[in-house]
């Protein structure tokens, strides 16, 4: 089997299979202290999941929840989260971008119902149901033309037109229950990893930030 060469953060070079899995190598390492707070990763200063295959030589450096970088993996994983839990009560919702801010994350959405203060209980229990099931957050590749009729397929017409966007090549997904969105992460392991969070606030915002679109419901 074809090795490759990682450097671990705080420790030595070492050969690994092609294709191993950081969280792998978190396994793999001797004792235990530090290990449970570790949710991503950086590959040779990138952002990287402990989920995705490693397939080249590097450096593999933790990331942790108490981070700036587990911070904003959280947040996003939580975006996440909210958006599943929006989806599972307003099936007609059409998902758009949901990004981790400084301020926490938000998400918005393209529905008929109005948002209001009163539906942040229901979406808030629908999270923490998420949450509990700590379900998997798995990631996998999709060919951008492939990955345009996958959205299309399921009536999101607005992540298939940022994908036509996009340079042709491919693009990575995330999933986690039924929930399938175009990201490029990384992302929490599962669900269950998520602590405690609170919804805030609603706004307004035009698509892609141009007053000729449509508005849609910022939550």
């Amino acid at each position: 089997m074809e090795k490759i060469e990682i450097k671990i953060q705080g420790g030595k070079t070492q050969a690994f299979p092609r294709g191993i899995l950081p969280r792998d190598i978190l396994k793999e390492m001797p004792g235990n202290s530090g290990k449970e707070k570790v949710i991503s990763a950086k590959f040779s200063g990138s952002p990287w999941d402990l989920q995705t295959p490693l397939n080249q030589d590097g450096e593999l450096e933790w990331v942790t929840l108490d981070s700036a970088e587990g911070l904003e993996t959280l947040r996003h994983s939580t975006s996440h989260v909210m958006a599943q839990a929006v989806k599972s009560l307003f099936p007609e919702a059409k998902i758009t971008i949901g990004p981790a801010i400084k301020e926490g994350f938000y998400y918005d959405f393209d529905l008929d119902h109005r948002f209001s203060p009163d539906d942040f209980p229901r979406i808030e229990e629908k999270m923490q149901e998420i949450i509990s099931q700590d379900l998997p957050i798995s990631r996998r590749i999709m060919g951008r033309e492939e990955a345009i009729r996958y959205f299309q397929g399921r009536g999101e017409p607005f992540k298939a037109e940022l994908i036509a966007d996009l340079p042709d090549g491919t693009v990575s997904l995330y999933q986690q229950g039924e929930f399938v969105d175009l990201c490029r992460g990384p992302h929490l392991p599962s669900t269950g990893r998520i602590p405690a969070f609170k919804l805030t606030s609603l706004a307004g915002a035009y698509w892609r930030g141009d007053e000729r679109n449509k508005m849609l419901q910022r939550s």
